[in-house]
């Protein structure tokens, strides 16, 4: 046991991506534990009340949103700023989290809403991405010269849209939105996020995240 705050997580997960960034860009080591979401184990189940990840337990309490878990390490170390944020990044990320991710879902896995058009929900996933995109303008990120909480709890979720069809996704006109992922999946912070670690089972020598410390100057 390390004393560590234990994350649960599924590397591919856009939530799960999302959580490992706040805590990333705060520098909050955790104890990582990567599960497969078809083989839960018992000890991931005890703990998150929705059985999803991402899931954090700090002693007894627990985490089980990924928004939760990004404001729970942001606000034990912010040192790029990113909470400095106005109201607007707050309900970009409610939009992200509410229509956008709906339309997503029912782009990305059409066959389990057969009653839904998938052409439809990607149009309506798109004006979403065409409103980033008229925010971004010329900015590196949304609000302005420096990253903020918005910024990387809406990535996630645009790169699992654009990869549903990428050459589809690149070829719209949304040249902000288009550099501000490259810029985003171009990254130290991204790459290091996603390192492969191999799946926990009880008894397993403990992985501490992250480590080596990220530095925020490749972002």
């Amino acid at each position: 046991m390390t004393g560590l705050p234990v994350l649960y997580s599924f590397r591919r997960c856009p939530y799960a991506i999302r959580a490992r960034l706040a805590l990333s860009g705060s520098g909050q080591k955790v104890e990582l534990r990567e599960i497969l979401l078809r083989d839960k184990p018992a000890e991931f189940l005890a703990v998150s009340p929705s059985a999803t990840v991402p899931c954090l337990a700090d002693g007894p309490a627990v985490l089980d949103e990924s928004l939760d878990i990004m404001l729970w390490a942001l606000a034990r170390n912010d040192p790029a700023g990113w909470l400095d944020m106005p109201d607007a990044g707050h309900a970009l990320i409610a939009d992200a989290d509410g229509p956008f991710k709906m339309a997503l879902d029912r782009t990305k896995y059409a066959t389990r809403y057969p009653d839904e058009d998938p052409e439809v929900n990607r149009a309506r996933a798109h004006e979403f991405l065409h409103r980033l995109d008229g925010r971004l303008g010329g900015n590196p990120w949304l609000f302005g010269a420096k990253p903020a909480l918005a910024d990387f709890a809406i990535l996630p979720f645009v790169r699992q849209f654009a990869f549903i069809d990428k050459a589809r996704f690149d070829a719209e006109d949304w040249p902000g939105l288009h550099r501000w992922l490259a810029a985003f999946l171009g990254s130290d912070l991204f790459a290091k996020v996603m390192a492969k670690y191999p799946v926990w089972h009880n008894g397993d020598a403990p992985i501490t995240f992250p480590v080596p410390a990220i530095s925020l100057s490749g972002l």
